[in-house]
């Protein structure tokens, strides 16, 4: 690859709306903050924001961002609500309730409900006065820290950072270790323009943590692996994150090694270990 292969683009020649639309295509997909508030005079609002993600476990940290608006440098009414009111419920967005959390973004005039323009439940909270959506899978209440402004032009940011007091989770997501499984979860992300993705079905995957034991590494594989013309950075990222090199010679032959690619495939790496020391080159 040469730089003639890539589009360079510095931010201070570029367009809001170009940098924009190249930043939420590449970072990208993004959770989904479907955030309810309050303000002062009890008018609730609901809408989603995927300028959002946890930061701390303990305390227990969310920050979503409610950008400025592009054309005309307004801010939203999320913004305005925690302001006034600095408490708010952040609700997980599942493929089930997407197309609601997409009607709830429209820009409703001050003051109008999106619970009842979107179809969605309004569900009492507990330590903090937003009601959260009953259709969401996992709720979390949130008391707001503080609000970090990005700017003052049309899409600065506003980090409003949130320390979560309660936590609703739907025992219907859980599996019998009590954990969240994503296949039931079936949450939805943003990613550029009007694109989604869903994390259901094969989309879900494993990739085991290398963070108990330390895995050897691309230097280490044997030469006649490590320069494979069948296996990819994928299959010797699963091969290199052993513990331990298995003694022993290796094939470099590729039809051993499409053999093993379809074993790591399935994620059988033991077996793929064994299957290029097995046919040992004689």
């Amino acid at each position: 690859m040469t730089q003639e292969d890539y589009l360079t683009l510095d931010p201070k020649e570029t367009t809001t709306v170009q940098l924009q639309g190249i930043l939420q295509g590449a970072i990208a997909p993004r959770p989904i903050a479907f955030a309810s508030s309050m303000d002062k005079n009890g008018n609730i609002n609901l809408s989603p924001f995927s300028f959002f993600n946890m930061f701390s476990s303990r305390p227990p940290v969310l920050i979503f961002s409610p950008a400025r608006r592009v054309r005309n440098n307004t801010t939203k009414h999320t913004l305005e609500n925690v302001r006034e009111m600095p408490e708010v419920v952040i609700n997980i967005v599942s493929y089930a309730i997407v197309e609601q959390a997409s009607l709830a973004s429209c820009e409703y005039p001050e003051g109008v409900n999106e619970f009842t323009k979107a179809g969605l439940t309004q569900l009492p909270s507990i330590k903090v006065k937003p009601p959260r959506v009953a259709e969401s899978p996992a709720s979390f209440e949130c008391v707001v820290k503080e609000i970090i402004s990005l700017g003052t032009e049309g899409g600065a940011g506003n980090l409003i950072i949130c320390e979560v007091v309660l936590a609703h989770i739907k025992k219907e997501i859980l599996t019998e270790n009590g954990v969240i499984d994503p296949q039931k979860l079936d949450a939805v992300a943003r990613m550029g323009a009007d694109f989604y993705c869903r994390a259901h079905g094969e989309n879900v995957f494993v990739v085991p943590k290398p963070n108990v034991k330390l895995g050897i590494g691309f230097d280490q594989l044997p030469t006649a692996i490590r320069n494979s013309k069948v296996l990819s950075g994928n299959d010797l990222g699963k091969l290199a994150n052993v513990e331990k090199l298995p003694e022993g010679n290796f094939s470099s032959d590729e039809a051993v090694h499409l053999q093993v690619k379809k074993i790591l495939s399935e994620n059988k790496v033991e077996e793929a270990w064994r299957s290029l020391t097995f046919n040992l080159e004689l």
